[in-house]
């Protein structure tokens, strides 16, 4: 079975374990409480899953800490990405690439 993990019981996101498509059910292991979560768009390796409602302009925590706040309300089964969260740490993240994290404010030549 598809799998993610919430590092800590204060996360609201956890990180996705395999690849995953939309309608999938992943099990979540680590500190949840919750045993399942499913998706609603896919979601890759590595990536974050919303495991519960976060309202725009609400925290987003992976850690136990608060990375970043969402920039529209993302939903529990949610990938949460650069298209919906903002870091607290860096101005930059929302110009970034969403595909490949590279900055596009920037021109190399």
């Amino acid at each position: 079975m598809l799998t993610c993990f919430q590092i800590n019981p204060n996360d609201n996101s956890a990180v996705m374990l395999g690849d995953g498509e939309a309608t999938m059910q992943a099990k979540v292991i680590g500190a949840s409480q919750r045993s399942t979560i499913t998706l609603n768009h896919a979601i890759a390796y590595g990536h974050k899953v919303a495991l519960q409602e976060i309202a725009e302009g609400g925290a987003v925590f992976k850690y136990g800490i608060r990375l970043g706040h969402a920039t529209q309300p993302i939903h529990a089964g949610d990938w949460v990405h650069l298209h919906n969260c903002a870091s607290d740490y860096d101005e930059r993240s929302a110009s970034l690439d969403l595909s490949n994290g590279r900055p596009t404010d920037t021109v190399y030549e």
